[in-house]
Order: structure tokens, then sequence, then C-alpha cells
């Protein structure tokens, strides 16, 4: 099996992301989005990669504004060019079958390209916020003060090494919740550890109410946030799941 591919993607709106390619069998992509403030290349979203590779070519990307990727965060809004661009790669390598696998904002991101893109084939959300300006946890507060001030957003910067859009959103983008219903019939994943101290097991609940079957919903007993609280037994679940899920003709991208 061939090593890993190091390359650049360029989005739709002309951001220069960083990106790796493991190949794989033709049949399956699976796209790993990592969430704020991480990056391909930290050690766990590395480890879940590898072990995704069991079940097909994976492609990962630093979101923009995140590690050596070009731009800035616009903490889940454009970022759905992003996912557009890691897909767009897998098709022209040849995969007959592209599914995204995102963490915690990569996970929202992922439910927002399903809904409003098209083109994917799966989508598995692990921790994903339903809907935006959640402040109910500490962890959420202190990550709204990284976002919104200046002194946060230079902390970011220089610790996490992301560099966050200083301008806010012009107009509030459509929420996880708000796309989840469009995704239908590409089928649905939604995971959730009753120990997540980003959020809450009601924005699990709220994102797999407001999608249309198929769908699923696994709360994990004990599980932490995002990759942090993914362990290689919940990854291969979720790679056979794919494997089970990706079995339908391939959903065509929408114009």
């Amino acid at each position: 099996m061939s090593e890993m591919e190091l390359m650049a993607l360029t989005t739709a709106d002309g951001v220069r992301l960083d990106a790796m390619h493991l190949p794989g069998d033709r049949e399956l992509a699976i796209v790993v989005a990592h969430g704020f403030s991480g990056s391909w290349r930290h050690e766990r979203t590395r480890l879940v990669s590898r072990r995704l590779r069991r079940f097909g070519g994976v492609v990962g990307f630093d979101f923009r504004g995140h590690g050596r990727s070009r731009g800035v965060s616009t903490v889940g809004d454009l970022e759905v060019f992003d996912i557009a661009a890691a897909v767009a790669f897998a098709r022209s390598r040849g995969y007959r079958k592209v599914a995204v696998v995102g963490f915690s904002m990569g996970a929202s991101v992922a439910v927002r390209h399903a809904g409003l893109h098209g083109g994917v084939d799966a989508v598995v959300s692990v921790s994903a916020a339903a809907h935006w300006y959640y402040r109910g946890t500490r962890s959420m507060r202190m990550l709204h003060r990284a976002i919104e001030t200046p002194s946060g957003r230079t902390v970011s910067r220089f610790a996490l090494r992301t560099r966050i859009s200083s301008g806010g959103w012009e107009t509030v983008p459509l929420t996880p919740e708000e796309a989840a219903p469009k995704i239908a019939p590409v089928p649905l994943l939604v995971v959730h550890g009753d120990a997540d101290r980003f959020f809450p097991l009601r924005h699990a609940y709220a994102l797999f109410d407001a999608a249309a079957e198929p769908k699923q919903l696994w709360i994990e007993h004990g599980m932490g946030h995002a990759t942090s609280g993914t362990g290689p037994q919940l990854v291969n679940r979720v790679g056979d799941w794919l494997s089970n899920s990706t079995r339908t003709p391939a959903v065509r991208p929408r114009a």
C-alpha cells in the first residue's frame, strides 16, 4: 500500500489548504474533518485516520486558518468549502464513494456541507454542536472568549496555531440542526458521548430529531469530546457503519 501523500487543496473561494491522502481501495474514500484548533497532523487525528484506512482511502486536511492552511477560521461558516475541496479531490482520484467523518466543529461543518452542497455518500457527526452561540459549559464559555475577544484571538494564533476572523458573521449561517433534514437520502450517523465537556447530549438529540431517515444515533457511555474521546473500538464501529451504509449507488453532486 502506498505511503502518505502530502498535498495542497484550493477551495472554491481561493483558500489554500494543507492536506494529506492515505491511498486505499478505490471503492470508498473517507474525508476526516478535525475540530476547532485541531489539525490532521495532530496525533489523535492521525490515529483515527490510520485506523479508518482499514475501510478505505483517507483524506485529511487542515481547515482554513488552522495549522499550515491559509486564510482565517470562520468557525463553521465558510468551512463548508474546505470539505467540498477534500470531497472533490477524492472524486478526482477515482473513489466511487466518498464519506465525511467530522469531529466537533468539523462535525457541524460536515452536516452543513452535506445539507447545503451534497455530493457525499454518508456523513458521520461526532460531538457536534446542533446550534450556534452555545455557552452552557465552562469549556464553551472559554472558547467564546477566544473567538470573540482580541486577546483571545491573539492567544489562539500563537498558542493554538489557529487564526480566527475578527469580523464575525455578516449573516448567521444555517445551523447544523437546520441543515440536518436536507441530508437525506444520504445516511447520517450521529455519535456523542455522555461525558462530553463541551456539548451536552441535547445537541446530539436535536441533530438526530431534525434529520430524516436514514439515520442512526449512538450515545457512547463515558465518552468525552471528539477525537480525544474516540477510541479504536469506536473507530472500527464507525468504519463498519460506513462500509455498510455506502453500498447503495453513489450520490451525485448537486447542481
